[in-house]
């Protein structure tokens, strides 16, 4: 008996849920961190002329999230948020 309830808990284990946001609609997964491509594969509408900005906290300055730069939604701070900006052309 107490092997089943073993292979009961190996069946079920709780998932844990990350939030984020982009442009304020909230989304939500099961993954501890995503690039900044699978982010903004969510959104239905995401203008590809746009950059993927994480907004800074505190004093953090905001920061644009290239494409196959890795994120980690496990922050102790809450959810992360994150725009859409047009892309800036420096030069």
């Amino acid at each position: 008996m107490a092997t089943d309830n073993h292979e009961t808990a190996k069946e079920s284990p709780k998932k844990q849920v990350f939030t984020f946001f982009v442009s304020g609609k909230k989304y939500e997964t099961d993954q501890e961190s995503l690039t900044g491509l699978q982010i903004k594969a969510r959104v239905a509408d995401w203008d590809p002329s746009h950059d993927l900005v994480l907004e800074g906290h505190g004093n953090d300055p905001d920061r644009i999230i290239a494409d196959g730069e890795s994120v980690p939604l496990d922050k102790d701070k809450g959810p992360l948020r994150f725009s859409s900006a047009p892309k800036a052309n420096f030069g």
